[in-house]
């Protein structure tokens, strides 16, 4: 059973929320320690009414922790996380650094949980908008089959940390007030506009982001023959990612069947009620940890096509509560087997 939990990164944005989620967690630690960079030592973090200091990141301030849960930039994500596992820590890594490793599972707790146990000191948690989809897909895939995926995103400004929200904000009010505004964060102003690529470019004109979508959900699932074809949009949302998924399965899947797999599977709240209005959007479901689904409907082009609507708030599901699930996860198996 793990004694001691360190959580990286713990004054930024994902950070707080894993602070704040593991606050109220039913899984417990003898000993909790927060570490960042350089520049937030000296800031404290209150955790369960107790005041903790924030501790430098380095190979001193882990020794003698068991679990680390860390949301860090890839290149740190890669410096720190070997000698932290030759410390003899177990690493739940929310970075990009480590997913397609073959050696490090990729995990989402609802999916497959049972990957966590074949760690070799790393366990990846995914990309924000490959887990929201994922999570939908996995009730179809298992009744179904899910041969192949096409997929849209509408990626909210917080996917691009605290810059991107600030971007956001600070280019609607220039909008609005007819001035310029050139942005640090995105090529472009966000406000009033939706900008076509997210990540970097990579082969066959897609970006980083979309191949992310493409190679993690195959991991995840443990099939290689799923074809997946994303698209991947920032848009002048603050938070919550939303995503257009039409899938194709071996067997076909009727809206009112896969109404009945979705609400049946853990984490999926179904919203959906056209002639009512009632489908998913940011505005409700963010700060919230389930996947939410809609507008569930057959894909008029495909005899074996179903497509639905999907929202889920990136930092919550997409991020921290991803990883803090995979946490409670690890500290409930260890505890099953030392009893």
């Amino acid at each position: 059973m793990f004694k001691s939990l360190a959580v990286v990164g713990a004054t930024g944005a994902v950070g707080r929320i894993m602070c704040r989620l593991l606050e109220s967690s039913p899984v417990r630690f003898e000993e909790y320690r927060f570490l960042a960079s350089a520049r937030s030592v000296g800031r404290t973090v209150t955790f369960a009414g107790r005041n903790y200091p924030v501790l430098e990141l380095s190979p001193e301030s882990l020794k003698g922790v068991d679990l680390v849960v860390s949301s860090t930039p890839d290149d740190v994500a890669k410096a720190f996380i070997p000698e932290a596992v030759k410390l003899g820590c177990v690493v739940v890594d929310e970075s990009a650094a480590w997913r397609m490793d073959p050696d490090v599972p990729l995990v989402i707790p609802e999916v497959n949980p049972h990957a966590a146990f074949r760690h070799k000191g790393i366990i990846a948690s995914p990309n924000c908008s490959t887990t929201q989809m994922v999570v939908a897909m996995k009730p179809l895939h298992d009744f179904g089959r899910v041969q192949r995926v096409v997929v849209s995103t509408y990626q909210a400004a917080s996917g691009a940390g605290v810059g991107g929200t600030h971007d956001l904000v600070e280019s609607t009010k220039a909008a609005l007030q007819g001035q310029s505004y050139q942005g640090t964060t995105f090529a472009y102003p966000l406000a009033f506009n939706l900008i076509p690529q997210i990540g970097s470019p990579k082969q066959q004109g897609y970006t980083s982001e979309e191949l992310k979508m493409v190679l993690e959900t195959r991991k995840i699932l443990g099939d290689d023959s799923i074809q997946i074809c994303p698209t991947c949009v920032r848009v002048p949302v603050a938070n919550c990612h939303s995503e257009t998924i039409l899938v194709e399965t071996e067997r076909k899947i009727t809206p009112e069947k896969a109404r009945e797999l979705f609400s049946s599977f853990p984490g999926i709240v179904v919203v959906d009620d056209l002639n009512a209005k009632q489908y998913p959007m940011p505005k409700g479901c963010s700060d919230r940890d389930e996947v939410f689904v809609g507008r569930i409907r057959e894909d008029l082009s495909a005899p074996h096509g179903l497509v639905f609507w999907c929202v889920s708030d990136n930092l919550r599901k997409g991020a921290a509560t991803n990883a803090v699930q995979i946490v409670e996860l690890l500290q409930r198996g260890s505890a099953t087997s030392a009893n």
